[in-house]
């Protein structure tokens, strides 16, 4: 179920606070069934999924409180900024998904949302559990050391 995302493609947004607010055990590439202003908008690299977080609904994953705004030339034909957009995956990870959630407390992070190299948008979701007060200063305190020693070494050498 770990498929990593290509680092070649466009990325279109990224949430950044996620890998902060929980531990990611696993990463999925879903695909994003959009309007075609949608995919306009994106293509003109605006989106926001620091909000967003995807859930099971009716036997299907959703993508919910993602904001994809206007596109400005659709005038009328205009899509709804933050409305459910519905994720594609397989049978297979889908049960798994509902499963963690369900059974196990876990949340369903939008981590990436890109173009992969044939054009389609793309969104790499984790499944994740939420880290506590602690968890998440130990977290920063391990950063705070990988910089230093980068600078460590930079000055040496």
């Amino acid at each position: 179920m770990a498929k990593k995302a290509d680092p070649n493609n466009k990325l279109v947004a990224e949430n950044r606070r996620a890998r902060f607010d929980y531990a990611i055990e696993d990463t999925l590439e879903a695909g994003i069934q959009l309007l075609g202003t949608e995919v306009k908008s994106l293509r003109s690299g605006r989106a926001n999924i620091a909000e967003s977080y995807a859930a099971p609904d009716g036997g299907e994953l959703w993508l919910i409180n993602a904001h994809i705004p206007e596109y400005a030339a659709a005038s009328r034909f205009n899509h709804e900024p933050r409305r459910k957009r519905k994720l594609l995956v397989k049978a297979r990870e889908l049960k798994k998904l509902i499963g963690a959630v369900e059974r196990e407390g876990r949340t369903i992070a939008p981590l990436k949302l890109y173009f992969n190299d044939r054009g389609v948008a793309k969104l790499l979701i984790g499944l994740a559990k939420g880290k506590k007060a602690h968890d998440k200063r130990a977290s920063e305190k391990d950063r705070d050391w990988k910089r230093q020693q980068g600078r460590l070494l930079r000055d040496r050498g």
